[in-house]
C-alpha cells in the first residue's frame, strides 16, 4: 500500500529551452553524467577528472591564470566567490544595465557595507563606499562611461557584466579593462553568458582581476555542476592580505581541491567539500566538447544562427533591441503590445521555453543556446510564429520559408 504522504513519481517532459539560459544540455554531457559510477569525492578518477578539467578550462578561457577552476553550483556560486574578496568599506564602482548586473550590484553593496550600514537595511544596504552607475535598459555600458566614473571615484574594485541577459546587451569589455588599468582598479567581470559563446581570451584584458561564469549556458553543461572562475595573481594576493568572510566559496580553499596549492599545480587536490563524480564527469565532457568544436567556430555559428532568428522575428513584425549572439530580445508587433507575458506563458504551456524580461519594460527573450543547427532554429522560429498566430497576430509561413531557404540554402556548413 502506498503511503499517503508519498507523491506519484515525478515525470518531467522534454522542453525546448529557448530562453537566456539554461540551455538544453548536450546529449554527450548527459550520457557521461548518467554513465558515471558510484564513487566518493576522493576517488582517483574523480580527482583526475577535476585536474584535467581545470587545464581544459584554461584553454577555453584563454588564460595562464593558475587559479582557474569550477565552483560547485550555478553561476551565482561563481559570482559569490568572485565577490568574496570585496571587504566592508572597500570602494567599488559597479556598472549595471539589466536585471542580473543589478543583482550583482546588490551583492557588491552587501559585501562592501560596514556592519552599521548593513544594520540600517540588511536586504538593500546603501554603503557610502559603493557607486552604482545605472545604464538605461536596452543600452550597453560604453568604455567612455567607465573611464569617466573610474577617473572620478578612483575605486579599489570595478565591476561590469560582459553580456547582460536581462536586456540582451553586450558591454564594452575592452573599454572596461583599459579604464581599470589606467586608474589602478581591480576589475571584476560577470561572464556568465559570454563564456563559450563569444570568442575572447581573458588574458587579453589586463585590467580584469576576477572572472565568473556558469555551467549551463555557453559551456552546455548541466545546472548545479561547476561554474567556471579565474583569478589573477593580483586578486589572490589581495585575498591573502585581507581575507574573505566565507568558507565554502573561498577561492583559495576551493582551489586546493582542484589541485592548486600555494599558487602551484599539484598532482591531486585536498579535501574542501563533497564533490560529485556525476557532476565532474558532466563538466569534463562539456569542456572536451567545447574544445573539440573550438570556441572560434562556435562563436561564428552563434553569429550566423542568431542573425537568421533576428531576421525571422523582424519579418513577423517584431522589433529587436538586443545585440547578443545567443539571445534575441524583442518587442512584439504593435497589435500584440502589452500581451508579452500572455504569449510567453502560452509558449511555456507547450514546453517551448522562451522568457520575458524580468524588469520593465516587459519584452520577450528567445535564445539559441546549444541550438546551432538549421533544424533547431527553424523549430524555434516556427513555434514562435505559431504562438503569434494563436494570439490573433498575422504571420506568413510562406514568407518565413522563403527567408529560411535564402539564409540556409540546401546545405549549411554550420549544421
Amino acid at each position: 500500500m502506498t503511503h499517503p504522504a508519498i507523491f506519484p513519481q515525478l515525470e518531467i517532459p522534454e522542453t525546448l529551452a529557448a530562453g537566456p539560459g539554461p540551455g538544453n544540455t548536450d546529449a554527450r554531457v548527459l550520457a557521461r553524467f548518467a554513465a558515471a559510477g558510484v564513487a566518493d569525492h576522493m576517488q582517483p578518477d574523480v580527482l583526475r577528472g577535476m585536474v584535467e578539467a581545470k587545464h581544459m578550462l584554461r584553454h577555453v578561457w584563454g588564460t595562464k591564470n593558475v587559479h582557474t577552476f569550477g565552483v560547485a553550483g550555478t553561476g551565482w556560486s561563481a559570482l559569490d566567490m568572485m565577490f568574496s574578496a570585496v571587504r566592508p568599506g572597500d570602494t567599488v564602482v559597479a556598472f549595471t544595465n539589466g536585471t542580473f548586473s543589478g543583482i550583482d550590484g546588490l551583492t557588491l553593496r552587501i559585501k562592501a557595507a560596514t556592519a552599521e550600514e548593513l544594520a540600517e537595511n540588511s536586504l538593500n544596504p546603501q554603503p557610502s563606499s559603493v557607486t552604482i552607475v545605472e545604464i538605461p535598459h536596452g543600452q550597453s555600458v560604453k568604455g567612455e562611461v567607465v573611464e569617466k566614473a573610474l577617473a572620478e571615484h578612483k575605486p579599489k574594485w570595478a565591476f561590469m557584466a560582459h553580456w547582460e541577459t536581462g536586456s540582451g546587451r553586450i558591454n564594452d569589455l575592452q573599454g572596461f579593462s583599459d579604464a581599470c588599468v589606467t586608474h589602478g582598479a581591480m576589475g571584476l567581470v560577470d561572464a556568465v553568458s559570454s563564456l563559450g559563446v563569444e570568442d575572447f581570451k581573458i588574458d587579453d584584458f589586463a585590467g580584469v582581476a576576477g572572472w565568473a561564469s556558469c555551467p549551463q549556458k555557453g559551456i552546455c553543461c548541466l545546472p548545479l555542476t561547476y561554474a567556471p572562475v579565474s583569478f589573477t595573481d593580483r586578486y589572490i594576493s589581495e585575498l591573502k592580505a585581507n581575507g574573505a568572510a566565507t568558507y565554502a566559496n573561498h577561492p583559495i580553499f576551493e582551489a586546493r581541491h582542484w589541485g592548486i596549492v600555494d599558487g602551484q599545480d599539484v598532482e591531486k587536490g585536498t579535501y574542501h567539500r563533497t564533490h560529485s563524480g556525476y557532476a565532474v564527469a558532466a563538466f569534463h565532457e562539456s569542456l572536451r566538447l567545447t574544445l573539440e568544436q573550438g570556441v572560434a567556430n562556435r562563436a561564428k555559428s552563434y553569429c550566423h544562427h542568431e542573425s537568421v532568428l533576428r531576421d525571422a522575428v523582424e519579418l513577423m513584425g517584431c522589433e529587436v533591441t538586443s545585440n547578443m549572439t545567443s539571445l534575441v530580445v524583442l518587442n512584439l508587433p504593435e497589435s500584440l503590445a502589452g500581451r508579452e507575458m500572455e504569449l510567453v506563458q502560452h509558449c511555456r504551456a507547450q514546453n517551448f521555453g522562451i522568457w520575458p524580461t524580468l524588469s520593465e519594460p516587459v519584452q520577450v527573450r528567445i535564445g539559441i543556446l546549444n541550438q546551432l543547427t538549421r533544424h533547431a532554429v527553424t523549430e524555434i522560429i516556427n513555434r514562435f510564429a505559431q504562438a503569434i498566430r494563436d494570439l490573433g497576430g498575422e504571420v506568413s509561413q510562406a514568407d518565413l520559408d522563403v527567408l529560411l531557404d535564402a539564409r540556409y540554402g540546401v546545405s549549411v556548413a554550420a549544421e
